[in-house]
């Protein structure tokens, strides 16, 4: 398992896309997505939908449009996230669910993981504390992970 990350990934700009082509935080996140067999998007929920620093990262890794079917098609993925309010990212995954359709991707549908009220869940240092949480992650993880390995159609 490798970990991408979206920092540094500055705003999309078409202008300067044409001019710089792809930064290189971009092309680094492009390729690990590339050569994963499967993608966990872990996500927040801003005022009920997709964080936009996230959008603008996947955004950024549709490009250019002839990179689509190479970094997303057929890409097996999920959703998961963590929110302070009670209903844990519920409306931000569903969001994301079209512009995964739009992408190509292969929604792992079998389970579902969103952590309400994280602040009782986590600690200071971000470590989950909650044991049921813990056991339900873990089920999670498992299950994608069957699924993102399995090569059938």
């Amino acid at each position: 398992m490798e970990e991408g990350s979206i920092r540094g990934i500055p705003l999309y700009d078409a202008d300067e896309e044409a001019q710089a082509g792809i930064p290189p935080a971009v092309e680094r996140l492009k390729e690990q997505m590339a050569a994963a067999d499967g993608v966990l998007l872990f996500t927040p929920e801003y005022n009920n939908s997709i964080p936009g620093v996230f959008k603008n990262a996947i955004d950024w890794t549709s490009r250019p449009a002839s990179d689509i079917a190479r970094i997303f098609g057929g890409k097996r993925v999920a959703v998961l996230g963590a929110s302070p309010g009670g209903f844990g990212t519920i409306l931000s995954q569903d969001a994301w669910l079209s512009v995964l359709r739009t992408l190509g991707t292969r929604p792992w549908y079998e389970g579902r993981l969103m952590v309400a009220r994280a602040g009782g869940v986590f600690d200071e240092d971000g470590q989950m504390t909650d044991g049921a949480m813990r056991d339900r992650l873990a089920a999670f993880l498992a299950g994608f992970s069957a699924f993102a390995a399995a090569r059938d159609s």
